[in-house]
Order: C-alpha cells, then structure tokens, then sequence
C-alpha cells in the first residue's frame, strides 16, 4: 500500500499553469497511473502536444475553456466534463474564462512530466 501526503505531492508549473503530481514517478512506485491535478489561470494556455504511448483522461472540476485537438480543431471544455486521449492524440488547452481552469489528469502508463516544466518545486 501507498499513502501519499501533500507533502509527497511534487509540484511543477509554466506561467499560468500549475501541474501538482498527486500519484506519479515522483513519489509512486506505480507503473500503471500517473494522476495529476492542473489548473490553469485565466487567458493561460497549454499547447498542443502528444503522448505517443500514454492515454489520458481529464475530469474538468472548474471553469471552462477549449480543447485545442488535432488540425486545429477545438472544442468547448467545462467543469463537469470528461475527455479522453488516445496514444498519441493532440491535445492542449486554453482557459477562455474569467476564472482558474481545474481539471484532473489520469495517465496511463505513467509520465515523469518534469520535461515539460520550467519549474519544479
């Protein structure tokens, strides 16, 4: 068994967007899940990006914004809502609202995330 604290928690973040690792390689030794919770500030954005051999799913918890998908694609992403990613779907986000975007990201096999962070704390 795992039990893991906020003080176990790793946190990484871009400006506007915080990416806190609840269950990951950095304090889990699962080799199934990666489970982070992200929030991203008003006007903030997450650019288009895959994961080549890593599903993921987002549970949108507040606020709302837009899916930024292959081809340029968009689509309307609320609190409420769950989105799943394929291997190797694109997928961003940009939080068109007036409020903090949060959702929770599940990933399958796990990622180490720090690549895409400047910071990490």
């Amino acid at each position: 068994m795992e039990f893991l604290t906020e003080e176990q928690f790793k946190v990484l973040s871009n400006p506007g967007i915080t990416s806190t690792q609840l269950l990951s390689p950095h304090n889990s030794a699962s080799n199934r899940v990666t489970i982070t919770k992200v929030t991203v500030e008003a006007g903030a954005k997450q650019p288009p990006h895959s994961h080549h051999r890593s599903e993921k799913i987002w549970i949108a918890v507040s606020g709302e914004g837009t899916l930024l998908l292959g081809g340029e694609s968009t689509h309307a992403f609320a609190a409420g809502q769950v989105v799943r990613f394929a291997d190797g779907d694109i997928h961003g986000f940009v939080n068109t609202g007036q409020e903090p975007f949060a959702y929770i990201s599940v990933t399958s096999p796990p990622i180490n995330f720090s690549y895409a962070y400047a910071a990490a704390r």
